[in-house]
């Protein structure tokens, strides 16, 4: 079982940053895949970025370049970074955690309650 806080949502103004945290309960956190999903108003819940038990990350074509996704297994946290913020990424964000990696919301088995960003122009 684990649950999955996160934190640092906020209002930015377009081509800003901010730094979203996901703190998780559990001792088996480094065995995990950690994703963050995000769901826009009036849309469905897409992939943004996840990243491997090993490291590996993966990025939606929509965010790469801009958003980086980290781990930090001695703190069980899982970050993304987001810079060159867009209104478009107006979104409430979600982190998952899942065995194995995907970017794929139903192979997620736990989900974090989300946190609001919104994006000004």
């Amino acid at each position: 079982q684990v649950q999955l806080v996160e934190s640092g949502g906020g209002l930015v103004q377009a081509g800003g940053s901010l730094r979203l945290s996901c703190a998780a309960s559990g001792r088996t956190f480094s065995s995990y895949g950690l994703g963050w999903f995000r769901q826009g108003p009036g849309k469905d819940r897409e992939f943004v970025a996840a990243i491997s038990w090993s490291g590996g990350r993966y990025y939606a074509d929509s965010v790469k370049g801009r958003f980086t996704i980290s781990r930090d297994n001695a703190k069980n946290t899982v970050y993304l970074q987001m810079s060159s913020l867009k209104p478009e990424d107006t979104a409430v964000y979600y982190c998952a955690a899942t065995y194995g990696i995907s970017d794929y919301r139903s192979d997620y088995d736990y989900w974090g309650q989300g946190t609001q960003v919104t994006v000004s122009s």
